[in-house]
């Protein structure tokens, strides 16, 4: 019977955890290595030894209809994409509503995980801390590892042949917060995903010049898409889902290809993707086109050498009195506090994880990893949902398979990802999919159907407008009360931010004036030649 359960990290996914295990009446103790919540985006003016880091300016990809915990909508003044302190600030507002800050215990640092000798019949785990030098160990019924995976980066610098002559200075990513040090020179940023595109930009307003090296290429997206709308609002649907789901590949491949080329064609620009049809992430930017365009970001293939003072690419090309190279190339993922480290393993450098959560070869399913999965949606709701269906399954409430079904689905979830998304060492699906899914097997998932005969107005707005975390708080445990209020008033909420001046509506209706003039100009045309 899992009653005490040890959570480690208390960012958005280990609040979440939190909060989940008290709806839920257990009792759990959130560790957390630093003196305050938040994770990721608690940023701070230097980088700490374990923990994620971010640079002053970052803004949030996601909008905040889409991105908020699903029983906790953002203040409708908010705006709909936000500078990490605001969304710091909610993510505390969160903590407080719900009163978890009690079951927090910071500055303390998980060092060890084992499993109790008698784990084959308890799924007790042993988990040890640190805490101002002094070292304490407590036994606990399940285990949830919230700790992210932004933490280890991933410097692969025997990719790059002759970095150890180069005399300029290199950093990675995760070492940058603001870029007035880098004034007047000349920048190599490596890494076409969101962090590297956001430095370069940022770093085009004061460097000399900027490059930006990419291997593969990528799609580029604005934060706001048709009519103004956040891109995410509109393009993650039901509808959309469904769609894809049933057109054959090839059509889905080019509807896909011309949506991502309707606002600019990106080979115009040397962003196409080397593989035009991979349902990767795209990039979130709303200024790298215009920084290409007026020339201070130069678009560069990959890196082939570095030279003392100089950069070779693929292509050939040479670029003389490069000063810094800021290597934006990702993350990988350890949990150093792991005692037996093939718990948590990985083949091929793929995540070895049942529905991206639970290790499948442990005796008692009771240890869970959250917020390791990638998709279009935000990790908030995504790690929500992941809280609710891990404790249904220590409670005993939601069945596992055996061991050789859940290997067969990783490794069909695997290929699926290679398929359509390529190789990395998140899980990257489908978000609709995935949470569809999860909220299945703990009755969560809203049935579109149902809600026809019952709820017609709520029915589309769920399947045809903008899939929201509050979806997936319409039923089942953990149900909101005021999830379906918050479906039906979500575009007002967006709209909230934006309309800080009243305006006058555009004409909706073509003047009926000019529809008659175009209809009789022939006959008018025809009568003056005859007249004249």
């Amino acid at each position: 019977m899992v009653r005490r359960v040890a959570v480690v990290g208390a960012g958005v996914s280990g609040l979440a955890a939190t909060k989940c295990c008290l709806e839920e009446g257990l009792e759990p103790t959130c560790f957390e290595r630093s003196e305050d919540i938040g994770g990721l985006w608690r940023y701070t003016e230097h980088v700490e030894e374990g923990r994620a880091s971010i640079y002053r300016t970052v803004f949030t990809n996601s909008c905040k209809e889409m991105m908020c915990y699903p029983d906790f909508p953002f203040p409708e003044d908010h705006p709909n994409y936000m500078h990490n302190a605001r969304l710091q600030q909610y993510i505390r507002d969160y903590a407080k509503h719900f009163d978890l800050l009690r079951h927090i215990r910071f500055k303390t640092v998980v060092t060890n995980i084992r499993k109790r000798p008698d784990f084959c019949a308890t799924g007790q785990w042993e988990v040890v801390t640190q805490r101002d030098g002094k070292e304490e160990t407590a036994v606990f019924d399940a285990v949830m590892i919230c700790s992210g995976h932004h933490i280890y980066p991933n410097l692969p610098l025997d990719h790059f042949p002759g970095i150890e002559k180069f005399k300029g200075c290199y950093l990675h990513s995760r070492e940058y917060k603001e870029p007035e040090k880098f004034r007047g020179k000349k920048v190599l940023v490596v890494g076409l995903g969101n962090s590297g595109c956001d430095i370069a930009v940022e770093l085009s307003t004061v460097a000399s010049q900027v490059y930006l090296s990419s291997r593969s290429g990528s799609w580029v997206l604005g934060r706001i898409c048709d009519h103004g709308y956040p891109w995410d609002m509109v393009i993650i649907t039901r509808f959309r889902t469904w769609l894809d789901s049933i057109l054959p590949k090839s059509v889905s491949d080019w509807l896909y290809v011309r949506g991502m080329n309707q606002l600019v064609k990106h080979e115009n620009f040397g962003l196409m993707p080397v593989n035009r049809t991979s349902r990767k992430e795209p990039v979130l930017n709303d200024d790298l086109l215009s920084r290409i365009t007026c020339g201070v970001v130069l678009i560069k293939p990959d890196v082939k050498e570095f030279r003392e003072t100089s950069v070779v690419f693929q292509d050939g090309t040479v670029q003389d009195d490069v000063d810094v190279v800021v290597f934006a190339t990702g993350y990988t993922y350890t949990y150093s506090f792991m005692e037996d480290e093939s718990i948590i393993k990985s083949r091929n450098n793929e995540v070895t994880l049942y529905k991206s959560i639970l290790p499948p070869h442990l005796e008692k399913p009771t240890m869970a990893v959250i917020g390791l999965v990638q998709s279009y949606g935000s990790a908030i709701p995504t790690a929500d949902l992941q809280c609710r269906w891990t404790i249904k399954v220590f409670q005993g409430q939601c069945t596992l398979p055996p061991v050789s079904k859940m290997m067969d689905d990783i490794d069909e979830k695997m290929r699926m990802k290679l398929q359509w998304y390529g190789s990395s060492t998140t899980l990257q699906t489908d978000y609709i999919t995935y949470m569809d899914e999860l909220a299945s097997a703990i009755g969560a998932k809203p049935n579109v159907l149902k809600l026809l005969v019952t709820d017609p107005r709520l029915a589309l707005e769920v399947f045809f407008g903008p899939c929201t975390p509050y979806q997936f708080r319409l039923t089942g445990p953990g149900r909101w009360s005021g999830a379906r209020r918050a479906i039906l008033t979500q575009w007002d909420r967006m709209l909230r931010p934006t309309r800080t001046r009243i305006a006058p509506d555009a004409p909706s209706l073509f003047p009926i004036s000019a529809m008659l003039g175009v209809l009789f100009l022939p006959l008018l045309l025809l009568l003056a030649v005859l007249y004249w």
